[in-house]
């Protein structure tokens, strides 16, 4: 009996998680069409300097001479895929987040996020990689609109999964 007990305990808790990971999930990929919103608008109205976006369909281009092949919307379109599958699996890590800093706002923890993984993504990993020309040659404008755009995202992707999860502990 114990064990059996035990068995539908440990059932329930998977489901709880998965819960929260889809929430996380669907929270990462709503924050991902909102900021190729906000960069796409900032872009057209001037607000915004070259997004990481253009950079990203840039690098691709260069790659996979992909323009040739596809076109630009093509090449655009393939570059929509791979942000939201980040936006995605950048969504799944939001309940463990939560789980380790439970008192901290979503706001505050989205932020926090959004700062670690522009650190890490465009700080280390797009420069080494060619997307990106290093923030410090970007200079403070587009690197701060760089930061910005991935706090949004995280903020969002946060926000969202709490409200998506709302009637579970921790969001």
């Amino acid at each position: 009996m114990g064990i059996v007990l035990f068995s539908i305990v440990q059932d329930l808790q998977r489901s709880f998680l998965m819960q929260k990971q889809q929430a996380g999930i669907v929270g990462g990929l709503i924050a991902g069409v909102l900021t190729s919103v906000v960069m796409l608008a900032g872009r057209k109205s001037g607000m915004l300097t070259k997004t990481l976006d253009r950079d990203a369909v840039d690098w691709i281009d260069e790659v996979a001479d992909s323009r040739e092949k596809i076109g630009d919307a093509g090449t655009t379109a393939l570059e929509f895929v791979n942000h939201l599958g980040a936006s995605a699996a950048f969504g799944a890590a939001w309940p463990a987040l939560r789980e380790r800093v439970p008192g901290l706002s979503p706001l505050a923890l989205g932020t926090l996020y959004g700062t670690a993984l522009y650190a890490v993504n465009i700080g280390a990993i797009a420069p080494v990689l060619g997307i990106t020309e290093g923030e410090i040659q970007a200079g403070p404008r587009k690197a701060g609109e760089r930061w910005a755009i991935h706090v949004l995202q995280a903020v969002a992707t946060g926000l969202i999964a709490e409200r998506l999860s709302a009637g579970s502990r921790h969001g």
